[in-house]
């Protein structure tokens, strides 16, 4: 049986030039903090990842602090900012974030701080007006996540930070980037943001293996304490083949970065293509990032047409469909005003640059196979 994943936005196989790095590391066992020549050579390592992951991202290497992923990097983000500045000005991010920013915030919350997020419009866009009425109070930091994993939405990031700036030019701007790496052009210094989080896995890189990119390390404070790795702001042994891989799928990703993105275009518009004549809607904008498509089939349950898909193996997600508690609908979907038939019918579809256009025709061949075995054992047509 063939095996079509289509699942990226969740996680990327890892890339055969990754898989080869990784193993020719596997050797390579010194702690980099040894002082010895062994220990020396897992530094340099080190180093040079930092290096690759820095030049994708238009930023100095010495801007950048490993971690195990984007969850710990935003935690670092927010709360390692926090309890530097000390101060306690309103806290303001979106309503559709990642759980790893908005789990954050509502802990915050819980402990006394003032917390608004901002509303969406239905193709997910972060409303400019909202934010400027927030920005009439005194704001201590803003975290809006770059593209968003379930709907593949862009935000309007230099519009964000420009109307941030030109009212209150000393908030702390954090970007959750994890679902833009790579996908969209995204270059932190540039576009004037304090913080911004990155992660391996969705790269083609390994699981257990982030970043967080500061402007100024004095912005921040630990969340862990210990041996001081990382410039003293993230202890703990460094993971040497995590980021050994995370380096490598930042240098492959750099250098064929143009061509990725011209052929997971093509994969999109493929989808897209073939999607026609089927009863579904897509809910992701035609601006959206090219590898995240969320489609809704109303009348059936996106849990129902996953698992199907499974058997034919099409590898999929439900997206924006549910939470984790049965029936209830995904925070961004309630942000996006989706009613229930659409949000229950969602899939999301995302694409890489390790996909091809066979594997596109065959997954729309099963989906609409198996639109048509599902409605047939309702009783009525897919059209």
């Amino acid at each position: 049986m063939e095996q079509i994943y289509l699942d990226n936005a969740a996680t990327t196989p890892l890339s055969p030039q990754v898989i080869a790095a990784i193993t020719a590391a596997m050797t390579l066992y010194a702690n980099p903090s040894s002082l010895h020549g062994l220990g020396l050579e897992a530094e340099k390592m080190v180093d040079a990842a930092r290096e690759n992951v820095a030049r994708l991202l238009g930023v100095s290497p010495a801007s950048l602090i490993f971690t195990s992923g984007g969850t710990e990097a935003n935690n670092l983000a927010i709360k390692g900012f926090l309890a530097r500045s000390r101060q306690r000005g309103r806290l303001v991010t979106s309503a559709i974030e990642h759980p790893s920013v908005l789990e954050v915030f509502k802990d915050l919350e819980q402990q006394g701080w003032e917390v608004l997020r901002l509303p969406v419009d239905a193709q997910g866009k972060v409303l400019l007006p909202a934010l400027e009425e927030a920005l009439a109070q005194p704001v201590q930091l803003v975290s809006i996540m770059a593209v968003n994993n379930e709907t593949g939405t862009v935000q309007p990031l230099r519009e964000i930070v420009s109307s941030i700036r030109a009212r209150q030019p000393q908030v702390c701007i954090h970007v959750d980037a994890v679902q833009a790496l790579g996908k969209i052009p995204f270059h932190p210094a540039e576009l004037g943001v304090n913080l911004a989080s990155v992660s391996a896995h969705k790269i083609h890189g390994p699981k257990g293996a982030g970043a967080l990119y500061a402007d100024r390390r004095d912005l921040l404070l630990p969340l862990l304490w210990g041996g001081g790795q990382e410039g003293g702001l993230r202890s703990g042994t460094e993971n040497v083949l995590g980021i050994i891989g995370f380096g490598r799928a930042a240098l492959e990703l750099a250098k064929n970065l143009d061509a990725n993105l011209t052929h997971v275009g093509k994969l999109r518009s493929r989808f897209l293509n073939g999607l026609q004549g089927l009863s579904c809607k897509v809910i992701s904008p035609a601006d959206g990032a090219p590898h995240i498509l969320a489609v809704s089939f109303p009348g059936f349950r996106g849990e129902v047409l996953l698992q199907a898909l499974s058997a034919h193996g099409v590898y999929v997600s439900t997206g924006a469909a549910c939470s984790g508690k049965k029936g209830q609908l995904s925070h961004v979907a309630e942000a996006m005003g989706l009613d229930r038939e659409t949000a229950g019918g969602l899939l999301r579809f995302s694409f890489s640059a390790l996909n091809t256009e066979a594997e596109i025709e065959y997954a729309l061949h099963k989906i609409r196979q198996v639109l048509q075995e599902l409605a047939f054992v309702q009783g009525r047509s897919t059209r």
